[in-house]
């Protein structure tokens, strides 16, 4: 009798070990485990969130890149935008993005702050010229009543505070299946490497 409780004794304790590997796998690529928060895969898509700033030029150069990594998991990468504003930049064009992401436009307007920031060499923090970009993607009234109001303030200020939970501190930032921090830092500040490393971690999950 003793012998039987004894072996199933050591069955119990084999069972959290194996549970544990199986949430935890071993994933290729540099990344930074983010205390507090969970491993996540359903077994078929690996969420990423993208931490960003409008007025960061790296975001602005990193955006060529995510197509690509993208590209490399058809339908299998459910990829969230975050946009966060440091120091004394405006708030706005974050809640503009918000705005026009719930208008089904947040690419659109991504593409148009950055294209407005750092080609067109504009103030993006001024209201009126988020309005004209607005303009041309057909957000017209509700779009700048709700801005000019500061209608998705709080949800960009919240933004900022997820950054800090996740404990991200530089952009462009990468959060991959719910708690793989990877930034340009731990990669010597190439945005190539990020890019590839992004490839490298999704690739080594998808394979699990």
């Amino acid at each position: 009798m003793f012998r039987k409780i004894l072996v199933l004794l050591i069955g119990l304790a084999f069972i959290p070990l194996a549970a544990s590997a199986a949430t935890a796998p071993s994933i290729k690529g540099t990344f930074t485990e983010v205390q507090g928060k969970e491993f996540k895969f359903d077994g078929k898509t690996v969420e990423v969130i993208e931490f960003l700033s409008f007025y960061c030029g790296s975001c602005y150069r990193f955006e060529e890149a995510v197509p690509v990594v993208k590209g490399n998991f058809p339908k299998k990468v459910n990829w969230k935008t975050v946009p966060v504003y440091w120091g004394q930049a405006s708030t706005k064009p974050s809640e503009a993005y918000f705005l026009a992401e719930e208008a089904g436009k947040g690419e659109e307007m991504k593409k148009a702050l950055f294209r407005a920031n750092f080609i067109d060499k504009k103030d993006i923090g001024n209201v009126e010229v988020i309005e004209s970009l607005a303009a041309e993607m057909g957000l017209g009234f509700d779009f700048s009543r709700k801005l000019r109001t500061g209608q998705k303030a709080e949800q960009a200020r919240k933004a900022l505070d997820m950054a800090r939970e996740y404990g991200v501190n530089e952009t462009p930032s990468l959060v991959i299946a719910g708690n793989l921090l990877t930034s340009p830092h731990s990669l010597n500040h190439d945005l190539s490497a990020l890019k590839d490393n992004a490839i490298t971690i999704i690739g080594s999950i998808l394979k699990k």
